[in-house]
């Protein structure tokens, strides 16, 4: 079953391990046929670790953080050369948000030492040596308007606020608190974009510098943290695997610019695009079948603690949808406590993984103690860490689920909705999972449906990838509905017969 469907704080001190694996990419900007395209992804950090904040200090160089040694250093890499160079070697302190400073070749960033200091240095591009410009405040992030005019974001208790600095006078003034972390220069005014978080909305307004002049540009989906500009002044932005394009001038709805179908690409965190526009970084999260597979290849080694520590620490376990076993660590150290190279008894293998957003689900085959059993685990991951794991077990006694599920996806690409509700039993419910219920019986989905079935004349549904256990069906959907695409997962429950209970994933 189918339908289409429709700022924080900056802090850096934090210690490194509670920070995700971030990977940076560099892409192509091209224009063809009047539109935006991205092509040739490539990963220019390959760093195990925190790799973020890039910046373009010309057309051929990207500057970003990057972790080695237990410290966080500013990276260089060529762009000609494919090659990355060291700009800092800080072992009291590590480097962020590196830039360019107008009418240099220094580059600026913010240091946070061991001792907790957190302030804005520059560097000496050849030798590293470096000085504080601001000693006198936390600065968050930072953006050059000219040589002597700074606009950064200072930590004041638990906020941060827009102020301008101008080294000439030595004036620092407020412009708005509650600002996000994202400054950009607009390429086609003197002036610069910023995000707004005051009275709980998120924004884009502009800021002249020298006049101090503001004005809303556009409004933003709530917990947008970051943008970028290109050359013709539109506004993007990421949404998980998405960039969303604004025109500001238009004001029509934001449109999806590119969606990374590429596995490695999560959730986009930050953006930046080279001054002549022919390149884009970003930065995406780990991939959640990363960090799913490290934790199979931890338990298939007898690792117990390179496995746990692929969980957060409050990790919920469960039967699915929504039957809690344990929470937590300590539980999960217990229940595994016999997992050692030694001791250990089962080896894993997937069979099929479906990934969608943040969840994998892997049909898994567990041998040991002479025999082979099946079983599906639903994985959830966030912060780089897998929050939850829910399982599915097989059952030999279930009938075949598959043939009635096959039957409902064929009436529901011929816009059957008589053939379609009849696959279901009469109270058929649909949930949000775990357990978020959605809708109950069929009456209310010959409400849904019907128009739907006959407004959509390319209404079609592609199966990428079935898992069957048990009583249920797990099917990866690739849906096409008003010449639009996306990808859906639902798992279907069949009792005596008949789909009785459908969960999507999202």
């Amino acid at each position: 079953m189918k339908k289409l469907l429709y700022v924080s704080t900056f802090f850096l001190a934090i210690t490194m391990y509670a920070q995700p694996n971030t990977e940076v990419y560099l892409l192509d900007i091209t224009e063809v046929d009047g539109r935006i395209e991205l092509s040739n992804l490539i990963n220019i950090s390959n760093n195990e670790g925190y790799d973020n904040q890039p910046s373009f200090y010309d057309d051929n160089t990207v500057l970003f953080s990057s972790t080695r040694n237990g410290q966080t250093d500013i990276a260089k890499y060529n762009m000609g050369s494919m090659e990355i160079s060291w700009l800092t070697d800080t072992p009291r302190g590590s480097e962020y948000s590196p830039l360019r400073i107008p009418a240099s070749d220094d580059v600026s960033a913010i240091r946070l030492d061991t001792s907790g200091l957190q302030r804005l240095y520059q560097y000496d591009i050849n030798t590293g040596k470096s000085e504080a410009i601001r000693k006198d405040a936390k600065v968050g992030y930072h953006l050059w308007y000219s040589k002597n005019i700074l606009v950064n974001t200072i930590l004041v208790e638990n906020r941060m606020d827009l102020v301008v600095s101008n080294f000439k006078d030595g004036t620092n003034y407020t412009v708005q608190k509650n600002v996000g972390r994202s400054l950009h220069k607009n390429p086609k005014a003197e002036e610069i974009y910023y995000i707004s978080t005051e009275a709980d909305m998120t924004a884009v307004k502009s800021l002249h510098p020298v006049t101090g002049a503001t004005k809303p540009i556009t409004s933003l989906p709530a917990g947008t943290n970051d943008i970028c500009m290109l050359p013709d002044g539109n506004i993007l932005f990421p949404s998980g695997k998405t960039i969303v394009s604004i025109n500001p001038d238009t004001k029509e709805s934001p449109k999806a610019l590119h969606l990374f179908q590429e596995e490695e690409i999560n959730n986009i965190s930050r953006m930046a695009i080279s001054s002549d526009g022919k390149h884009m970084a970003i930065v995406s999260e780990e991939s959640p079948a990363i960090i799913v597979q490290k934790q199979v290849e931890s338990y298939n080694a007898g690792n117990l603690d390179a496995f746990v520590n692929c969980y957060s620490e409050n990790v919920v376990v469960r039967n699915f949808p929504n039957d809690t076993l344990y929470v937590g660590h300590e539980k999960m150290r217990k229940n595994y406590s016999s997992l050692s190279p030694d001791k250990k008894v089962y080896d894993v293998e997937v069979v099929k993984r479906i990934v969608i957003g943040n969840k994998v689900i892997d049909q898994e085959k567990v041998t040991g103690n002479d025999k082979i059993q099946m079983q599906v685990a639903l994985y959830e991951v966030a912060d780089g860490k897998i929050s939850s794991m829910t399982f599915i077990f097989d059952d030999d006694n279930a009938s075949n689920p598959e043939t009635i599920v096959q039957k409902q996806l064929d009436a529901y690409n011929q816009r059957d909705i008589e053939g379609f509700l009849e696959t279901y039993t009469e109270d058929v419910a649909l949930y949000n999972f775990p357990a978020e219920k959605r809708s109950q019986g069929q009456s209310e989905m010959r409400k849904g449906y019907t128009g739907f079935f006959e407004t959509t004349p390319d209404l079609n549904c592609d199966i990428k990838n079935r898992i069957v256990i048990a009583n249920k069906v797990i099917d990866e959907e690739f849906i096409t509905a008003n010449g639009n695409n996306f990808s859906a997962v639902a798992v279907y429950e069949v009792e005596n017969g008949k789909i009785a209970k459908v969960t999507f994933l999202r």
